[in-house]
């Protein structure tokens, strides 16, 4: 079975500054990669790269189709949705609308008619990820746990094969990473949803992730099983320092 993404010796820089090294990732369909590292390491510039920021040198690979330096609405066209650190849903639309307007500008946007056809995908979407109860909610009232989700939503909501997720869980309660595993775990599921995931929370790492990816300072530290990935003394270094590893 071919890969669904493959990222080949990807480099790019910002002032001198070497944000990626010739890193190469790849994953399988189905499959949930987790790509860690210190702050500075790499992963934010990784999934821009991914998603449209033009690399110094190499190339990315969706579905056996070269897509580096493709504009964003392009990559989402062809199967692959993101999410952002910080959410910025539109606060003054209902929890609803902000969903439906992403099924309208999806890859499956021919399929839905009208905004009322889009209404009823969002309904779903939102039940999805237990927000049902806000549809007609504005952005602007949820609570921060809410507006997680509602991003992970308002992503889902562009019909993706592929989802990259930026520290979908960052600022939660530990209760609320927990509901966060359970919804991603139940998306794959039903959804056969291939993800990448940054994520600092290590328990969430080895909660959802088939295989880890380590960055540090811009270049792959380690690759492998997560097991075996955090008891890698280089790994520990690079999070804890030489005297502690």
């Amino acid at each position: 079975m071919a890969a669904l993404l493959q990222v080949q010796e990807v480099s790019k820089s910002f002032g001198g500054v070497q944000a990626l090294d010739r890193v190469s990732v790849s994953l399988e369909p189905g499959e949930v990669l987790g790509l860690i590292g210190p702050n500075g390491a790499g992963k934010t510039t990784l999934f821009n790269v991914i998603y449209g920021l033009k690399p110094e040198d190499g190339r990315v690979v969706f579905k056996e189709e070269e897509i580096t330096g493709l504009k964003p609405h392009q990559i989402c066209k062809r199967g692959i949705a993101r999410t952002f650190q910080l959410t910025r849903p539109f606060l003054d639309l209902s929890v609803e609308d902000n969903v439906a307007s992403a099924v309208l500008f999806g890859r499956n946007h021919k399929k839905v008619a009208t905004l009322g056809d889009a209404r009823i995908e969002a309904l779903d979407i939102l039940a999805r990820v237990k927000l049902d109860r806000r549809g007609e909610t504005p952005a602007g009232d949820l609570l921060f746990p809410e507006r997680r989700r509602l991003e992970l939503a308002r992503a889902l909501a562009t019909g993706p094969e592929l989802l990259l997720l930026d520290e979908v869980m960052a600022g939660l309660t530990v209760g609320e990473a927990q509901e966060m595993v359970e919804i991603l775990g139940r998306l794959r599921r039903e959804l056969a949803l291939t993800l990448l995931v940054i994520e600092h929370v290590m328990k969430v790492v080895m909660a959802i992730c088939d295989r880890i990816v380590v960055l540090n300072h811009g270049s792959k530290l380690a690759e492998g099983a997560p097991g075996e990935v955090v008891s890698h003394k280089a790994v520990i270094e690079a999070y804890l320092g030489a005297e502690r590893a």
